[in-house]
């Protein structure tokens, strides 16, 4: 015979280690925090154990909670797949999680595409300028800059190179692509940590940028190509980020050298998930682009 605990409790405690949070478990369950207090309270007096503790107002789990939660995971995990089986049900609303700039620029304009092949399939668009934590709390799939995590598939969508953009009305014919950096105004990103990203340029191809050069500063990549459009100045911009306006003739790439950042675009989910007919149709889709 079977000694179980109680099930309940144990639905209820993996809710709250999953948020790390007695109250958003409740929102999730639909019940009272203190009915999630009195079900984990149940639950470690059936164990005998401590499941949670209380740092400042941090809830973290014990030693023997992170046991029992990362059992709870793959058992609950298994679970949904096995009622998905039998139900024949799949997931069609998927969330993605992805950077403003790689949405904008490279992602929205292919997923048309992606639907005409797929229209059943729901994907909801999600914006960070952060790397978010991989969980299925954030997302079900994401394109970050993360990888390595243990449970994770992660594919190396592309590796970022910068490239010098201006507008063809600003280009002279008689002029070379150093004589067009000279004339123009620096279109600069600040990216914070890593500093200006011409600065960047200048002292990766071992060239000192002038004191006179005119620079105006920008927060954000997508403000810096669109000031490049509007005949601003020139951009250092991701080579994948221009590749649509210079074939509209929206931008030209000056003849100069490029710079790899070392940033790397990851498309993430988790493996086990990787088989599910929705997520399994977008990697799909993914690689031929």
């Amino acid at each position: 015979m079977r000694k179980l605990p109680p099930l309940r409790a144990l639905q209820v405690f993996e809710a709250a280690a999953r948020q790390s949070h007695f109250s958003r478990a409740a929102v999730e369950l639909c019940i009272t925090q203190s009915a999630v207090s009195h079900q984990v309270k149940q639950l470690e007096e059936h164990y005998g154990e401590r499941l949670f503790k209380r740092e400042g107002r941090q809830l973290n789990l014990t030693a023997k909670g992170t046991l029992l939660y990362n059992g709870l995971e793959q058992i609950f995990n298994e679970l949904n797949d096995l009622s998905i089986k039998i139900s024949g049900e799949s997931n069609d609303q998927l969330r993605l999680a992805v950077y403003s700039s790689f949405a904008i620029k490279w992602l929205i304009p292919r997923l048309s595409d992606f639907r005409r092949q797929h229209p059943q399939i729901k994907i909801r668009l999600d914006m960070m300028t952060n790397d978010p934590e991989l969980t299925d709390n954030v997302a079900d799939m994401f394109i970050t800059g993360q990888s390595g995590q243990l449970g994770f598939h992660h594919h190396v969508l592309h590796k970022e190179r910068l490239i010098p953009v201006i507008s063809p009305s600003l280009l002279s014919p008689d002029k070379s692509a150093i004589e067009e950096l000279r004339l123009h105004p620096l279109l600069t990103v600040d990216e914070g940590p890593l500093g200006l990203d011409w600065d960047r340029w200048f002292v990766a191809n071992k060239m000192q940028l002038p004191a006179e050069q005119q620079q105006h500063i920008f927060s954000h990549v997508l403000m810096a190509i669109e000031a490049a459009i509007a005949g601003q100045g020139i951009a250092l911009a991701s080579d994948f980020m221009v590749q649509a306006d210079i074939e509209k003739g929206l931008l030209v790439a000056l003849e100069l050298p490029d710079i790899l950042t070392g940033f790397e675009f990851y498309f993430s989910c988790k493996h086990r998930r990787l088989k599910e007919p929705a997520i399994g149709a977008f990697v799909s889709w993914l690689a031929t682009q």
